[in-house]
């Protein structure tokens, strides 16, 4: 474990709701398709940091498009030189880092155990060609998890539209759209929505006790909020996708 990977052990239970579920469940999926003398290996697609994926027990692949002057750049989303040397100097899990657009994919068939891909898809043009080509990377037998807004009850329509998202999914419209190229599909809503997720979304570095505090606060009683909301369409922020390969 690397000095930086230990200190976000210790923070991992101050990190916001959604981390903490992204975290769970990939660790739950990972305990429950891997054998004790097999390491699974883990592409992460549009991940970069992957703070999700920090000191998990797998071999971790992180790919993501070119950072570009602009909206990516704005939003740091993307790769750069810098980004990739930091990168593998605080991971000890990363086993290759590949520049790519998953759309216009050149990995081989069936290269990875499982694919991960974390508030991604709703940025992609070409999604039918996203997530055929995830699944072709995926070997028989594995997983791809997904995370995306909620559609259902966050619209990207009006003045209040993310202008880097290019749908929001309803829950429906994610399963179809995955069942296409999986042969098994679960989707179901995450985290609640409200003050206290809003005040969690702050950042703790901030060296104001006060919005510290507020921060702290907002993630505690959020994480307690959002037990139980995996069939609840309104008033939660995300979708959750597992879609499984046969055999």
């Amino acid at each position: 474990m690397t000095s930086y990977e230990f200190m976000r052990w210790l923070t991992f239970p101050l990190m916001t709701t959604h981390l903490v579920v992204v975290r769970n469940d990939i660790k739950r999926l990972l305990k429950t398709h891997t054998s004790s003398n097999f390491r699974m290996s883990i592409l992460d697609v549009g991940g970069r940091k992957s703070p999700y994926t920090i000191h998990v027990p797998a071999d971790v692949t992180l790919l993501d498009v070119p950072q570009e002057s602009g909206t990516k750049q704005a939003l740091n989303l993307g790769f750069t030189d810098s980004i990739l040397t930091t990168i593998q100097k605080k991971r000890s899990n990363i086993s290759d880092v590949i520049i790519q657009d998953m759309t216009h994919s050149s990995l081989p068939a069936g290269s990875y155990d499982a694919v991960v891909s974390i508030e991604v898809i709703e940025h992609v043009e070409a999604d039918d060609l996203f997530v055929k080509h995830i699944a072709q990377v995926i070997k028989k037998g594995g997983w791809a998890y997904f995370t995306t807004p909620n559609g259902d009850f966050i619209k990207n329509e009006g003045p209040g539209r993310n202008p880097d998202h290019v749908r929001h999914y309803t829950r429906q419209e994610l399963h179809d759209l995955l069942s296409q190229y999986f042969d098994a599909v679960d989707v179901h809503y995450a985290v609640s929505t409200g003050t206290y997720r809003v005040w969690s979304l702050q950042s703790l570095k901030t060296i104001n006790p006060i919005k510290f505090m507020q921060s702290l606060l907002g993630t505690l009683v959020n994480r307690y909020q959002s037990k139980g909301v995996e069939q609840r369409s309104q008033n939660t922020a995300h979708l959750v996708a597992v879609a499984y390969k046969d055999h």
